[in-house]
């Protein structure tokens, strides 16, 4: 069943397929370097997958707090069949940390709920910045990887 048989090989390029679909990217521009790189991997994965340049749309927001509501946006405008959620947070020394990671992520599944549209989340809740940047070319790449396949689960259910 899980054998490199070509039903399997087909079945995986179908679910990574992402040539026919359309992509929607918030990046949140707080701890920026970060999140320019998280942006870039996310990207060329998704032209690596066949989304074409002109179906991948970007736009930016100050920090993790905002993702979710321009997220709504453009799920409100119904031509996305899957949106990118890209942020970082680092721990600081106050509660300011849990507030903004606790509900960028609430609302990130709320839209992703609300409008039943696959929303990758790739806002990365940090100790430090070093693990942020580590963390932040794998993250894109998987949050690509996340939009389309669930962007294609979707439509064949």
């Amino acid at each position: 069943m899980f054998g490199n048989d070509s039903a399997t090989l087909d079945s995986t390029d179908r679910r990574m397929n992402g040539r026919s679909l359309r992509i929607g990217i918030v990046q949140a521009r707080f701890n920026e370097d970060v999140t320019n790189a998280l942006a870039q991997a996310c990207r060329a994965e998704l032209l690596a997958l066949g989304v074409t340049e002109r179906n991948i749309t970007l736009v930016q927001v100050p920090g993790a707090l905002e993702v979710p509501v321009a997220l709504m946006a453009m799920a409100e405008k119904l031509k996305y069949d899957a949106l990118v959620a890209l942020g970082c947070i680092i721990r600081g020394e106050t509660y300011h940390f849990e507030l903004v990671a606790n509900e960028s992520g609430a609302g990130v599944s709320r839209v992703a709920l609300d409008f039943q549209l696959p929303i990758a989340n790739a806002i990365l809740t940090t100790e430090d910045l070093a693990q942020a940047v580590a963390r932040q070319h794998d993250k894109g790449r998987d949050a690509a990887r996340v939009a389309v396949e669930m962007a294609n689960l979707l439509d064949s259910i």
